[in-house]
C-alpha cells in the first residue's frame, strides 16, 4: 500500500475509532484523526506479530480491521493518559 492511501486508511480508521468510543479522550477531532494513523500502525504491527497479516492493501478487509482495531487501542490509552493528567490538576 502507497503511502497516502496507508495514511487516508489512518484517517478514516480514527473517525471510525472514534465514533465507536463516543466520549472525551481528549484532544479533539484532529488529535482523534492523528491517533488513527498510529493507530493503523499498530495494527499493522500486531497484526504481523500476531497473526503474520500486515496492511498490505487498501481493499482489505484484514487491513481495515487492523487500523480500526489499533486506532481503538491507541485512542483507549490515549484517554487513560489524558484522562488521568485532568484528573490530576481538579
Amino acid at each position: 500500500m502507497g503511502f497516502i492511501a496507508f495514511i487516508i486508511l489512518g484517517l478514516i480508521a480514527g473517525a471510525i475509532a472514534k465514533a465507536i468510543l463516543p466520549g472525551e479522550q481528549g484532544g479533539g477531532w484532529l488529535a482523534t484523526l492523528l491517533l488513527g494513523v498510529v493507530g493503523a500502525v499498530v495494527g499493522g504491527w500486531i497484526g504481523t506479530a500476531i497473526f503474520g497479516v500486515g496492511l498490505e492493501e487498501f481493499w482489505s478487509l484484514e487491513s481495515w480491521l487492523l487500523a480500526i482495531g489499533g486506532a481503538i487501542v491507541v485512542l483507549l490509552i490515549w484517554g487513560l493518559i489524558t484522562g488521568r493528567r485532568s484528573g490530576t490538576r481538579s
